[in-house]
């Protein structure tokens, strides 16, 4: 049942006031993040907007280990000298993992074009072999293949899921609300989505990131957080609109529908980055990446639901009350 002394009540952040002013920092954000992405998409050969893995484009990833680490200025050596043995293009990663205290292991990844079974093993053991020069303990303990066609399909797969998943979100929240509900919870997942690629592109520029089928789960589970924040707040909004409308303005409503939301958004979000900081920190360098677009995902999907959802549904109703006026 919804508050009849809503107005009354004295609320800590008045979202409509400062409107505004939130939405033009949510778009010089998302500034970088659009330039990361165009820069790429005109840069590289298949106009991705990411640095795509061996999950989509095809390719072999060698994972070695060794106790001595590789600076990154040893990084442009071995990817020089590898270059000599005919490995085009080699991208090299290093990260570190604790077995324990005593025993930290340092893995370097070498990411390379397709190596077809015919020459794999001769091809593989020169790549050892020019890793031996310097790193004398180096040992091989993985090896990863996927081929072009496979990598392709699966890229196809991923984009379908992604866009059903857009529209079945906005298919529900138009149906169970209005249809402008619909739209603004679409621009709100838009939102989340674009923070969560234009990070990882940044992180592709100037780190080398490549993004995986793990990357498609993480932006898929940022999607579903997403939208579900956003019909805790827009079930809100509808509950004190259906009773509270002749009382008090839709701003009025709006804003103290998002104050009343906002300790439960800010306490989920609280405890749910809790447990993805562990991982990210003590879940091993496999799974970073993964953790970290959740996080990002995560916290954009608290900032629009609190600050874009609402505030452009404020504008929207401004509209449509002006124009019934």
């Amino acid at each position: 049942m919804a508050n009849t002394n809503l107005i009354e009540n004295k609320y800590k952040l008045d979202i409509i006031k400062w409107r505004y002013v939130s939405l033009i920092v949510t778009g010089i954000l998302l500034i970088p993040c659009i330039a990361a992405i165009i820069y790429l998409m005109v840069t590289q050969p298949n106009h991705a907007p990411l640095k795509l893995g061996i999950d989509f484009t095809g390719g072999t990833i060698l994972q070695y280990s060794t106790d001595k680490k590789m600076e990154i200025s040893d990084i442009s050596k071995v990817r020089v000298d590898l270059e000599k043995v005919g490995i085009k293009n080699p991208v090299i990663q290093t990260t570190t993992q604790s077995l324990s205290d005593d025993n930290v292991k340092n893995l370097v990844s070498i990411r390379t074009s397709f190596i077809s079974d015919k020459e794999g093993a001769q091809k593989i053991q020169e790549i050892t072999n020019t890793l031996a020069d310097d790193y004398k303990d180096i040992e091989l303990v993985q090896v990863n293949s996927v081929g072009p066609t496979l990598g392709s399909e699966l890229l196809k797969n991923t984009m379908t899921a992604l866009i059903l998943a857009f529209v079945a979100m906005v298919i529900y929240v138009s149906f169970r609300f209005q249809v402008e509900y619909g739209w603004i919870a679409l621009l709100t997942l838009f939102q989340d989505v674009l923070f969560v690629v234009g990070i990882f592109a940044i992180k592709g520029i100037f780190y080398d990131t490549a993004i995986d089928s793990l990357f498609i789960t993480a932006i898929l589970t940022v999607i579903g957080y997403s939208i579900n924040d956003t019909i805790v707040v827009f079930d809100r909004i509808r509950e004190n609109m259906r009773f509270l409308a002749k009382k008090y303005s839709s701003n009025e409503i709006i804003n103290a529908s998002i104050n009343q939301t906002l300790a439960r958004s800010i306490n989920t979000t609280a405890t749910t980055l809790f447990t993805l900081l562990a991982l990210y920190f003590f879940g091993g360098a496999t799974i970073k990446d993964f953790v970290l677009a959740i996080t990002i995902g995560v916290t954009a999907g608290a900032f629009s639901s609190i600050f874009t959802a609402g505030t452009v549904l404020s504008i929207v109703k401004e509209k449509f009350a002006k124009k019934a006026a």
